[in-house]
């Protein structure tokens, strides 16, 4: 499985009623996060099979900027798992019973995704950092006995503007 993991955009700051944080929507900055994202993907040509995403406003308006760009019209997938507190063995569960040989957007927050990201990958809990709308790849090779694979690139917000060159 080719999994794509992106971290929403910037959404301002922090709100400290935990009900009122889940509705913060992303900044003008984090709208043009999100734009770059998509137009990465667009520039790659990368489709997805699945576009799954935290429930939280930030995170759905992310994947909903890169669903805009995808010629293949999907049904965006809502998964409790991918909230900042989500449960990782949870969410590799799930993800093992999608196809082995799809290609899945992950659309979330931290530090849910890069716990995620050094799960799969064996790297040590806090040596993999995925930033406001940023973007992973990990290639899964195995979900039985546990999820293994290998980071295949991490990038910044400001590669992924430059790379889709978009402003």
């Amino acid at each position: 499985m080719d999994l794509f993991i992106a971290r929403h955009g910037e959404a301002g700051t922090t709100l400290t009623n935990a009900q009122k944080d889940t509705e913060r929507a992303l900044t003008a900055e984090g709208q043009r996060e999100a734009e770059a994202i998509a137009g990465f993907f667009e520039t790659l040509g990368l489709r997805f099979d699945k576009v799954i995403t935290s429930p939280l406003r930030r995170s759905r308006e992310t994947a909903e900027v890169v669903m805009k760009h995808q010629k293949k019209k999907l049904k965006l997938q809502f998964w409790d798992e991918l909230r900042p507190e989500g449960e990782r063995e949870a969410m590799l569960a799930r993800l093992a019973g999608i196809g082995h040989g799809s290609r899945v957007l992950l659309v979330g927050h931290d530090p849910c995704l890069s716990a995620l990201i050094a799960d799969i990958t064996g790297a040590s809990f806090g040596s993999i950092i995925l930033k406001k709308g940023g973007v992973a790849r990990v290639r899964v090779t195995t979900f039985s006995p546990q999820a293994k694979g290998e980071l295949r690139w991490l990038l910044s917000p400001r590669v992924l503007k430059h790379i889709s060159q978009r402003e």
